[in-house]
């Protein structure tokens, strides 16, 4: 238990840290596995238009694998980076380059933060304004990720 406490205070301090985009979305119900789906068609036409070989990984609010699709001839390394970026934006309540933007403006701490993966590709999905999962994309460069990503959050709505 004297874990625990330094731990919430560590992560709070993180969190005051990050640059402060909007006000962060409430957790609502977990993503059904029909908008899971449509979420991942999304990027995987954004993908397939960019002719690049991804996995898309779509996690609930608590980072919960809920659905995984890999193109054919994605590195091997792939879908468990997907996974990681979902699920940072999942549990973070933001994209996951604001955690690799942080980073880059020397907050240096938040690289002590456990099971997160700090790189572009990670997009929460919203439904009613409120967090319900997050889509994680590995495959290309990062941005190229970031955009496949955003693609497929675009056609959750």
């Amino acid at each position: 238990m004297s874990f625990v406490r330094p731990c919430i205070a560590l992560l709070s301090t993180l969190l005051l840290a990050l640059p402060a985009a909007a006000q962060q979305p409430s957790y609502g119900a977990p993503i059904t596995l029909e908008l899971a789906k449509k979420t991942a068609a999304g990027a995987v036409a954004e993908a397939r238009k960019l002719k690049l070989n991804v996995a898309v990984a779509v996690v609930d609010t608590h980072g919960t694998p809920v659905y995984l699709e890999v193109l054919d001839d994605t590195m091997t390394a792939s879908p468990n980076f997907a996974f990681q970026k979902a699920r940072t934006a999942a549990m973070m309540r933001r994209p996951s380059k604001a955690l690799e933007d942080g980073i880059a403006g020397g907050r240096n701490a938040l690289l002590s933060l456990p099971d997160l993966l700090m790189i572009e590709g990670g997009e929460p999905i919203l439904l009613n304004g409120k967090l319900v999962g997050a889509i994680g994309v590995s495959g290309g460069a990062s941005a190229q990720d970031g955009q496949i990503a955003r693609a497929g959050v675009e056609a959750s709505r």
